[in-house]
């Protein structure tokens, strides 16, 4: 099935774009999912964690993922 990837802040800059998708199996879950991106986006790993949210709800490692979630890649922010 067809994900679509939305990257956001030092993500997109890793990874050279903002948006982008990726076929995945049947029963994916967010943690497979990091995985995927991880084999997929090697330069991700400069960054120490990163939350996934799925259709603009953070998600937790064991959701399982389904034909046209929009996922998008939040990495740590700081600010003043």
């Amino acid at each position: 099935m067809v994900i679509k990837t939305l990257f956001f802040g030092i993500a997109t800059d890793l990874v050279n774009t903002s948006e982008t998708t990726l076929l995945i199996e049947e029963r994916t879950t967010v943690a497979d999912f990091k995985i995927i991106l991880k084999n997929t986006y090697p330069s991700l790993a400069k960054i120490n964690s990163y939350a996934i949210a799925v259709n603009e709800v953070y998600a937790e490692d064991s959701l399982q993922l389904k034909s046209g979630d929009v996922l998008a890649v939040i990495p740590p922010v700081s600010g003043g």
